[in-house]
């Protein structure tokens, strides 16, 4: 991109998601003015190893005068921030967030934005178990889903530059709506989740005094809990935000591992396999 869409950015919540965001920012416009919030001090954090220019723990002062707010706090506490964001916010700002819910808050932000600053759910499908904005990249995002919470030809300039900052981080856009969006996470992000949590639980409570199994452990069983390293503190509220989504997927889940658990000696698993291999592969070659 050749111009500077948005001058002027407001970071909410200066961890790995808003982290990386800025240096991705930074890394496109290296004169764009970020300006970090955090209650805890981690935009002070972020400030001093160059993430953002300013840091600031009064969530006003920094919306004032954005042009773009990126909120990425955790669901209940951006919930909670709409109303002091639609406060300060200028009436041509964009507001979006990177929850990883989105009917909550996108029915949320209708009650706050009815005219001027313009609100855009997202998220993008990026991370790490690990949190905080020593971990931040700028890229992140590159090669990740995004998703947006509207459709493609929404004629309003600031959602237009804001999907263009979104590929040009090297990221693809995805236009939906959130219910779908939650229903589709449910099933692709938070029942990964789920069971790996469940097979970590396995595997603790089925290791002895001698260590086995978990000491005959191979990389296959890392790569299943990679992600039960991931904080409870961060799955909290996205649990609480799609909870009925989560059940039906377990529910799912626990009928798939019933039929592999009927058929272990069986010519029919071969076609469950299959179908697995075919999944796998398929996801080894999407963009």
């Amino acid at each position: 991109m050749s111009t500077v869409p948005f001058r002027r950015v407001a970071i909410l919540g200066t961890g790995l998601i808003g982290g990386s965001f800025a240096l991705a920012l930074r890394e496109l416009f290296p004169g764009v003015d970020l300006v970090g919030y955090s209650r805890a001090g981690s935009s002070e954090r972020a400030r001093a190893a160059g993430v953002v220019d300013e840091a600031t723990t009064d969530l006003a002062s920094a919306v004032r005068g954005a042009d773009l707010v990126y909120l990425a706090l955790p669901i209940g506490a951006s919930i909670e921030a709409l109303a002091s964001v639609t406060q300060a916010a200028s009436a041509n700002a964009l507001i979006t967030d990177a929850c990883s819910t989105k009917n909550s808050i996108c029915r949320a932000a209708k009650d706050h934005f009815r005219g001027g600053a313009r609100f855009l759910g997202g998220h993008p499908m990026a991370g790490k178990e690990q949190s905080g904005v020593e971990h931040a990249g700028a890229q992140l995002f590159r090669g990740a889903p995004y998703a947006l919470m509207g459709l493609e030809s929404d004629s309003d300039p600031r959602v237009q530059a804001f999907a263009q900052i979104v590929r040009a981080m090297g990221a693809r856009p995805v236009w939906t709506d959130p219910e779908t969006h939650d229903w589709a996470v449910g099933i692709v992000s938070h029942l990964p989740q789920m069971l790996s949590v469940a097979l970590a639980r396995v595997v603790a409570d089925e290791t002895d005094e001698t260590g086995l199994p978990l000491s005959l452990s191979g990389p296959g069983l890392q790569d299943m809990l990679r992600l039960a390293g991931s904080p409870y503190d961060i799955w909290r509220d996205i649990l609480l935000t799609n909870t009925d989504n989560v059940s039906r997927a377990l529910d799912r889940l626990a009928q798939a591992i019933d039929f592999l658990r009927t058929n272990l000696a069986r010519k029919e698993l071969r076609l469950e396999f299959q179908a697995a291999n075919g999944l796998y592969q398929q996801l080894r070659k999407s963009p």
